[in-house]
């Protein structure tokens, strides 16, 4: 599975699916049917020069997660501000999924995907094709020195 979308200075957009990880545990132990979970799908920016996942606070609100924490953040502009941060996304872009943290942009309309989702979900950005795609396309390869 290949996520595309505009490509514009090792930026891409892709479709992401997000959930309570909670829910979705709940649901995989049988405890909460399938349909309850709270999740969504949004457009996301692959951006390879950040480093965390930001998410806007609506679908913080509707996936129901709870805030753990602030953070400093620094924009381009060079602006500064503290956020909030949310712990237990649950997070699907091509084909793999994981569990993150996120910070919380309260007037953002998509995600920002930076480089721990990309490097734990072992997908590359492919920039020529306008894609985000697995390095291998069987199996995550996890780099160790």
């Amino acid at each position: 599975m290949v996520a595309s979308g505009v490509a514009d200075m090792g930026r891409v957009t892709a479709e992401i699916s997000i959930a309570n990880y909670w829910d979705v545990m709940r649901a995989q132990n049988g405890e909460l049917s399938p349909d309850a979970v709270r999740h969504t799908t949004i457009s996301g920016i692959v951006d390879t020069g950040a480093a965390r996942l930001v998410l806007p606070q609506s679908a913080v609100n509707e996936l129901g997660l709870r805030v753990d924490g602030e953070t400093n953040v620094r924009y381009a502009d060079h602006r500064t501000a503290r956020r909030p941060i949310v712990r237990d996304v649950w997070l699907q872009l091509c084909g793999r999924a994981s569990d993150f943290s996120a910070i919380v942009e309260p007037d953002r309309q998509d995600a920002l995907i930076g480089a721990i989702v990309m490097e734990e979900l072992d997908l590359i950005v492919d920039c020529t094709k306008n894609d985000v795609r697995p390095r291998d396309p069987d199996r995550i390869i996890s780099e160790i020195e």
